[in-house]
């Protein structure tokens, strides 16, 4: 195992380690969220069994984020809002050095712990003794920044100081602060800087102006960050937009005149003209001498910078009103625009598409079907899809893909309607798209979605087939159709609806008015689902989100519940206006890399899944089994390996008596070893006692023989699904259910694993699958992950690899239910 965990290793070169798994806090029932590093970011206590008092806030930051001796959280202010909580934030520090940009909150209401959130950096082991010393810091500094003259050496500038400061000691010249900060330059393969010991001054030019905090490595003597105070002076354009009328838009002054960039909201929102290319670094500034840009209504159609411009600014304004949020990240993100944008540049043809990179907005200029793709509401969606890497991060395939898409739909009709009223603008809240359309109709209708060829229900007419390879071929598994579904139930949430769905059902909903219905949707985006949710999930969580913030049994929850049912998702709420049965919530289980490993097969009952990687965590509740009460079951399930199979560490949780635990006796159903790439099985008897009704299944298979249920672990995967209970008990206390926990119970393998010989092969390699099964597909990658050419299968295992170049290669073989690994040297 020590190959696997040089990733680990390398995490450890900057002090900075990923935050390790969650102690299970048996006698404190609450949720954990994690981040994707496994850090933990949110804490919510159950409302009976709040642990810590108000005055044990920093206690609770202590147990919760496992501090060490090193690290202290020191606090900078009390808040308290209309709510009635009192919020009090916390900075680290690390062997009593400020650790910049890292804070933590504990809320409390009514004298108890609520909850915490916030940023933690996990740093070890980081050197605070500076090799450098301050003023040979300095000097790199302003060897960084190169100014011809500095505020310090003007001496009516620091006479002017001291006396606005009233202060005789006050000074322009920099006084270097000793911190830990993260480096804003990425190394050694990592996505994100390294956590270091720096000298932090506040630098103040003259000539040329510019004032930034200056971050200088305290043992490199290299700047690694710089953090810029002053951000150039403020104006407001008057500009004549494509398609939302002349706009007064918030910019600043540049050599020459004016450009689209302003720094009132957030970090900033900054237009660029890609100049019909595909680069980003070769991008300008459009620049107006009179600030009044009438004369950008041109053949070239950079009018539509300006609705880029507006488009940022508008959606960043609804995001800020609406939800109090301070851009996509709610960290004050910067927004970055980019117009004239084309992939094949020169080629006579405008790019006919818009999308957000992960980074930044791009909008190309249309060609046959579209214009300039730069409208209010297509601005709204792509920026909506960051909101979404930012809060639920649904995985961009299949449903989960369908509900991304859905979303940001949801917000480019939410963005447009907002603005327009505002400004006075005539726009069609309920079709998207419909400014950039050549030929008039939209590219998709939220009251309609039938009429752009979009399913109004769930696995109805128009649904797309979901893919086993997702793809742009098949649409990433019908993301952009089947979003319909979401789209629709939103529309119906909103606005109100009465009628006879595909399935036969009748249905009448009444409108909740598009802000409750915002303040649903985005409630279970941001709080509730997670990267792999479906349709079902949306259900679930919409419904519950619509419970919190109006109360069970409430007009909200009513329609939001048979908004689904008018869609084809779950049953109508109860015709005797019953409240439901409250939502257990289940704490965290996820592994932080499939890297190496991760669940492919799971079988029980009707049950019956076969999967790649899942990201570290697969939420199939919406499927489901039926067991009864005293029955004995067998449960199979087997592991993906990339290429070496390790010994997994395989447990099944079964929540028996439905509190949200799985630490109650018995409900430990399967546990044991493997390191076999075939089919696993196990029995177990579910106990008499158990509780009738609906319940959650947990498989967790971990690198780590001491993951629990409740963890964020290194390497592995946690699957969640249904199991319906019948026979048993009304209500259930503790359980007692037969558990077998010696290896043996996964000893009974059914398969074993692909054998390939000779290896390393020259001309010809030979495939034995388990059981002789036959092989439904047969792929070759390379070293790079890239699809090889250069070699056939006959079909009865002989693969002619004489054409590929010498080199490793990936073979990937499906027996039409697993899909088994094997490297190879062709020599």
């Amino acid at each position: 195992m020590t190959k696997k965990y040089s990733a680990v290793a390398l995490l450890m070169l900057g002090g900075l380690a990923q935050f390790g798994a969650q102690a299970q806090n048996a006698k404190h029932a609450a949720q954990r969220e994690l981040a994707e590093d496994g850090s933990l970011v949110l804490v919510q206590y159950r409302g009976d069994t709040n642990p810590y008092k108000q005055s044990e806030g920093k206690k609770a930051l202590t147990d919760e984020l496992e501090l060490s001796a090193d690290d202290q959280m020191l606090q900078a202010k009390t808040e308290t809002d209309d709510l009635g909580f009192v919020h009090e934030k916390y900075n680290q520090y690390y062997r009593g050095i400020k650790v910049e940009h890292a804070a933590y909150s504990v809320h409390a209401r009514k004298g108890t712990v609520e909850g915490l959130s916030g940023k933690y950096e996990r740093i070890k082991k980081l050197d605070t003794t500076p090799s450098l010393d301050q003023a040979a810091a300095l000097q790199r500094a302003l060897s960084f920044v190169g100014a011809k003259k500095y505020m310090w050496q003007d001496a009516a500038e620091e006479a002017g100081l001291k006396e606005q400061e009233n202060n005789p000691s006050a000074t322009y010249k920099p006084q270097g602060e000793l911190v830990i900060v993260r480096s804003q330059a990425a190394k050694n393969g990592k996505d994100k800087g390294e956590a270091v010991l720096a000298w932090k001054f506040n630098i103040y030019a003259q000539q040329p102006v510019s004032r930034a905090y200056i971050y200088v490595d305290a043992h490199t003597g290299e700047v690694v960050m710089q953090d810029d105070i002053i951000k150039h002076t403020a104006a407001t354009a008057t500009f004549a937009t494509a398609y939302s009328g002349t706009r007064s838009l918030a910019n600043e002054t540049t050599t020459g005149g004016y450009r689209l960039r302003e720094y009132t909201r957030g970090l900033g929102v900054e237009t660029y003209n890609c100049k019909k290319g595909s680069s980003y670094t070769s991008a300008t500034d459009f620049i107006d001498a009179d600030n009044s840009w009438t004369e950008y209504n041109n053949a070239n159609y950079d009018n539509v910078a300006g609705d880029a411009h507006f488009g940022a600014q508008a959606t960043y304004d609804y995001w800020k009103d609406v939800f109090a949020r301070n851009s996509y990240d709610n960290a004050g993100a910067k927004i970055k625009s980019y117009v004239h944008f084309d992939d094949t540049p020169g080629d006579g043809k405008g790019y006919e598409n818009a999308y957000w990179n992960g980074s930044v907005m791009t909008y190309g200029d249309g060609a046959a079907t579209f214009k300039p793709l730069t409208a209010l509401d297509v601005c709204g969606h792509e920026i909506g899809h960051a909101v979404c890497e930012k809060t639920a991060n649904l995985t961009y395939a299949n449903e989960s893909g369908a509900l991304n898409e859905g979303f940001s739909d949801i917000w480019g009709a939410c963005v447009e309607q907002y603005n327009a009223a505002r400004y006075g603008l005539t726009k069609s809240t309920w079709l998207i798209g419909e400014d950039i359309m050549k030929a008039g109709g939209a590219l998709r209708s939220m009251s309609d979605p039938k009429s752009e060829g979009q399913p109004a229900y769930y696995k109805g007419q128009y649904w797309a087939p979901l893919a086993t390879t997702p793809s742009n071929a098949n649409d990433q598994g019908g993301v952009h159709t089947n979003s319909g579904v979401l789209n629709h139930w939103f529309y119906i949430l909103a606005v109100g609806k009465s009628g006879t769905n595909e399935g036969g059902g009748t249905y009448s909903v009444t409108g909740q008015g598009i802000t409750d219905a915002a303040k649903i949707a985005f409630r279970a985006e941001s709080v509730y689902l997670t990267a792999s949710s479906n349709y079902a999930s949306a259900r679930t969580y919409t419904i519950q989100a619509a419970t919190d913030l109006f109360g069970a049994g409430s007009a909200q929850v009513i329609a939001t519940t048979n908004a689904w049912y008018a869609v084809g998702v779950g049953a109508a709420y109860s015709s005797g206006g019953t409240t439901p049965p409250p939502t257990v919530t289940y704490c965290t289980s996820k592994g932080n890399s499939t890297a190496y490993e991760w669940i492919d097969y799971v079988k029980l009952g009707t049950i019956a899944r076969t999967s790649g990687a899942d990201a570290g965590y697969y939420n199939g509740t919406a499927t489901s089994t039926s067991v009864a009460a005293g029955s004995s079951q067998t449960i199979n399930f087997s592991a993906g390996f990339a290429s070496t199979a390790y010994t997994e560490y395989w447990k099944v949780y079964i929540d028996y008596n439905q509190n949200g635990l799985f630490t109650d006796s018995g409900e430990l159903v399967v546990s044991g070893s493997s390191s076999s790439s075939g089919t696993l099985s196990a029995t177990f008897t579910v106990p008499t006692t158990a509780k009738t009704g609906n319940t959650r299944m947990r498989i967790i298979m971990s690198d780590a023989s001491a993951t629990a249920s409740c963890n964020a672990y290194s390497y592995g995967e946690t699957e969640d699904y249904t199991l319906a209970i019948t026979g048993g008990a009304a209500l259930a206390g503790n359980v007692a259910a037969v558990r077998v926990t010696s290896d043996a119970q996964l000893s009974n393998e059914i398969a074993k694993s692909l054998e390939v010989y000779p290896n390393p092969a020259t001309d010809q390699l030979y495939l034995t699958l388990p059981n002789n099964g036959a092989a439904v597909s047969v792929q070759v990658t390379d070293v790079r992950g890239a699809k090889a050419a250069g070699f056939s299968y006959d079909g009865k295992g002989s693969l002619n690899i004489s054409g590929l170049a010498k080199g490793l290669y990936t073979l990937t073989v499906s027996d039409g239910q697993k899909v088994f690994h094997q490297r190879f040297v062709k020599q």
